[in-house]
């Protein structure tokens, strides 16, 4: 690890030691990460994967949907979020850097009355982890926009990749399974009616807000949708609605979240996933799998 905060010392690359992760993910939950390493640049960020080559680091981005330990990550975390926000339109393209929000793509495509990325509206991750992930909502998912998908690898080598050759599924891609790393995202998008763009935001958003505990910290939607079933539905029907373990809840407005309503630990999550995935399958015969990152320490 000495040699390594040498280099950033010479790069003059942004890093912290001991940084708590629960500043940086929205579950609000998760101890120090031994080394946070904030790069600016894509150069930066070949040096450390390079440098990093046999260390274990993991790639953060807005930390949305993960949750990490109570005594932290015993590793490198290298962080791309605001330093990677730049993006251009294009025509019917945008071409984005990794780190910029679902969030604010789709209104920045509404605003040039480009329609394809309405169901992003509300995901509060960055593209390159939706990417990643496959990410969707109200039947979209980022699959159905994504025209190719400049990645780094391991080596820190640097390629692209088209729509059909990331092999995306269900939250899941051909990157997530090779640890690949996304650069820079190019969505193909289509011209629509700018007000019955704007129309549709309004409404996913409301029904977003109506319908999904917003207020609390949480890891977004708790586990993948079973084939065949919905997940929210099954652990309601299985009367976990509301329930609760020390300071982690199955929300009383969605209960596909798990929730942080008062100092949740990591464990208090965990034991919570784990009394919900065993009712539902004692109940139902369906084994649900978290969508929800759960990070080892």
């Amino acid at each position: 690890m000495n040699s390594i905060i040498e280099l950033l010392e010479k790069e003059a690359i942004e890093y912290k030691l001991n940084e708590p992760l629960k500043n940086h993910c929205s579950f609000k939950i998760g101890g120090p990460a031994r080394l946070l390493l904030l790069p600016k640049t894509v150069e930066e960020i070949q040096i450390l994967v390079r440098a990093l080559e046999g260390t274990r680091y993991m790639v953060l981005g807005n930390g949305s949907n993960v949750l990490f330990r109570d005594n932290g990550y015993d590793g490198v975390i290298l962080k791309l979020a605001s330093n990677f926000s730049d993006y251009r339109i294009e025509g019917d393209r945008v071409i984005a850097s990794s780190g910029v929000l679902l969030s604010v793509i789709s209104r920045k495509a509404a605003l040039k009355g480009l329609k394809g990325m309405e169901f992003a509206t509300g995901i509060p991750g960055t593209l390159g982890g939706g990417v990643i992930m496959n990410a969707g909502a109200y039947d979209g998912e980022l699959k159905d926009v994504v025209r190719s998908v400049l990645l780094m690898d391991k080596k820190g080598e640097i390629f692209r990749l088209t729509r059909e050759e990331m092999n995306f599924g269900y939250r899941d891609s051909l990157a997530q399974r090779e640890g690949y790393l996304v650069v820079e995202v190019e969505l193909g998008l289509e011209e629509g009616d700018y007000q019955e763009i704007w129309d549709r935001i309004d409404e996913l958003s409301i029904k977003r807000w109506s319908r999904q505990p917003l207020e609390f910290p949480s890891g977004g939607s708790t586990f993948k949708r079973p084939p065949g079933y919905y997940a929210g539905k099954l652990i309601e029907d299985a009367g976990l609605k509301g329930l609760r373990f020390r300071g982690a809840q199955v929300s009383s407005k969605h209960s596909g979240f798990l929730i942080n309503v008062d100092n949740a630990s990591c464990e208090d999550v965990r034991t919570l996933i784990r009394m919900v995935q065993r009712r539902v399958k004692e109940d139902f015969g369906v084994e649900l799998e978290t969508e929800l990152r759960l990070i080892s320490d």
